[in-house]
C-alpha cells in the first residue's frame, strides 16, 4: 500500500496582487516613524523622570524612569529592526518543509 501524501501548495507572496500596496506601505512607513518619534519622546520623559526621583531622593519615581528609559530604548530597538526582523522569520518560514 502506497503512503498518502498531502499535495504541496506553493503560493509566493507578490507586490502587485492588490491595488492600493503603494499606500498601504507609505501609512507603514509613517507608523513606524512615529513610533520612533515616541520613543525619543518616552526617552526623554523618562529620563526627566529618573532624574527629578534621583535629586528629590524618591527611589519609586527614579526606578519608574529608569524602567521607563530601558522600555523606550528596546521600543526604539524594535522598531528599528522591524524590516530585518520581518524578513528574517518569513524566510525561516518558507524554508520549513
Amino acid at each position: 500500500m502506497k503512503p498518502w501524501m498531502a499535495p504541496t501548495v506553493n503560493v509566493p507572496p507578490n507586490d502587485n496582487g492588490l491595488p492600493g500596496i503603494a499606500a498601504v506601505e507609505k501609512i507603514v512607513g509613517a507608523l513606524l516613524t512615529f513610533g520612533l518619534i515616541a520613543a525619543v519622546a518616552g526617552v526623554a520623559i523618562s529620563a526627566i523622570a529618573w532624574a527629578v526621583g534621583s535629586h528629590s531622593s524618591n527611589p519609586h519615581v527614579s526606578g519608574r524612569g529608569k524602567t521607563g528609559v530601558l522600555v523606550s530604548a528596546g521600543a526604539a530597538m524594535l522598531i528599528g529592526a522591524a524590516n530585518t526582523l520581518v524578513s528574517f522569520f518569513s524566510a525561516a518560514g518558507s524554508a520549513v518543509r
